[in-house]
C-alpha cells in the first residue's frame, strides 16, 4: 500500500477522567474513502476531533503524511489541509449561507468552478445564497455543513454521520456529492451509521469498539459477511 496520508499509532485520549481512546491504530489511504464504524459510544467521534485537534492525544501519535501534528493546535492542522465537518454541523446560523462559504475558504475566494459544483451537489444553496444559514431546514443545513468544507480542495476530510437524521432523498444527495469528491481524488475519513451509505461509499473500513480499533479491511468484505457484521457491530443486515 502506497504511503497513507494520516496514520494514528497507538492514541490515547482521556475527556475528563475518562479514557475514550485507549491505543488506537488507523491507517487512512490517499486517495479513498476509508469508514469509521462501530456502536454508538465507542470513541468514533472523539477520533475524528482527536485528529483534528479539539482533543488532545495525551499518548500516541498522529501523522500527516509523514508530518507529526499530534500536538498541533486546530486552526494550523486545518491550514495543513485538513477539513472537518462535525456532527453537529457547525454552522453559523446568524450569517448567510455565502457567508458561511467565505469564512470556510480559509485561502482565498472560492474558484468559481468549485462553486459550480457545489451548487449542482447542493441546488437549495445556490437558491438560499443571500439567506441566513439559520432558516434553513435541517437537511439543507447539512449540505451547507458539507458544502464549506468543499470549498477548497483539502488533503484529508474527516466527516462525522453527514446524513444522521436526514430523509432519504437528502440522504441520496449526500452519498452523491461525497462520491463526486471522491472521484476527483479526495482522501476521506467518514464515520457513518448508515450501513448502506457505508457500503456505498467505502474502500476500506475500521471497526471501533470500546475506545480501540477491533477490525481492519476492504469494505466489501465487512459489507458481504453478515455474520461478521453481527460480531463486530451486532448488525443485522440481511434486508440492505
Amino acid at each position: 500500500m502506497p504511503d497513507p496520508i494520516l496514520k494514528l499509532e497507538g492514541v490515547y485520549t482521556n475527556i475528563a477522567q475518562y479514557h475514550i481512546l485507549q491505543g488506537v491504530d488507523l491507517e487512512v489511504p490517499r486517495g479513498a474513502v476509508t469508514m469509521l464504524l462501530g456502536r454508538n459510544g465507542v470513541g468514533k467521534t472523539t477520533t475524528l476531533r482527536t485528529i483534528i485537534g479539539h482533543w488532545r492525544a495525551h499518548k500516541g501519535r498522529i501523522l500527516l503524511d509523514g508530518t507529526d501534528i499530534t500536538s498541533m493546535p486546530t486552526p494550523a492542522i486545518a491550514r495543513a489541509g485538513v477539513g472537518f465537518v462535525p456532527e453537529d454541523m457547525g454552522i453559523f446560523s446568524d450569517l448567510t449561507v455565502e457567508e458561511n462559504m467565505v469564512l470556510a475558504a480559509v485561502s482565498g475566494p472560492i474558484d468559481s468552478a468549485r462553486l459550480d459544483w457545489i451548487f449542482a451537489a447542493f441546488p437549495p444553496l445556490k437558491t438560499f445564497w443571500k439567506s441566513e444559514a439559520g432558516n434553513l431546514s435541517g437537511g439543507q443545513k447539512q449540505m451547507l455543513s458539507i458544502a464549506r468544507v468543499m470549498a477548497e480542495e483539502r488533503q484529508l476530510y474527516l466527516i462525522d454521520e453527514p446524513t444522521k437524521g436526514l430523509a432519504p432523498a437528502i440522504i441520496s444527495t449526500m452519498a452523491k456529492a461525497l462520491k463526486d469528491l471522491k472521484d476527483q481524488g479526495a482522501s476521506i475519513l467518514l464515520v457513518e451509521q448508515n450501513f448502506a451509505v457505508a457500503k456505498a461509499l467505502g474502500d476500506s473500513a475500521n471497526v471501533m469498539d470500546d475506545g480501540r480499533m477491533i477490525w481492519s479491511g476492504e469494505m466489501q468484505q465487512l459489507a458481504t459477511d453478515a455474520e461478521l457484521q453481527e460480531r463486530l457491530m451486532g448488525l443485522s443486515l440481511e434486508a440492505h
